[in-house]
């Protein structure tokens, strides 16, 4: 049987063995932080956030329009609910 290069495989052992460490980590890191200038906090925008937020057009009987689209009238309306439910999930600065 003929050897391949053991540098070769090494490096290729270690990096199947490194992989699923470099792809893991803490999940709320991967959430976007989204400021409220309104409060002057931030907020990590995750499935919680997402479903309040779907909540507050539900609610609202607005149509689902992607945050960013909002006008900062909306945004505004939008915060001051979510800080009046007490459930949030904020950080300052």
């Amino acid at each position: 049987m003929q050897r391949g290069h053991p540098y070769l495989t090494s490096l290729l052992l270690a990096a199947a063995l490194a992989l699923p460490l470099l792809s893991t980590g803490c999940a709320e890191h991967r959430y976007a932080r989204v400021y409220d200038p309104y409060h002057s906090d931030y907020h990590r925008w995750g499935p919680d956030e997402d479903r309040y937020y779907h909540q507050w057009e539900a609610e609202g009987h607005r149509e689902h329009r992607e945050w960013g689209q909002r006008s900062p009238e909306e945004q505004k309306e939008y915060w001051g609910w979510r800080h009046g439910r007490g459930d949030h999930d904020h950080d300052k600065h």
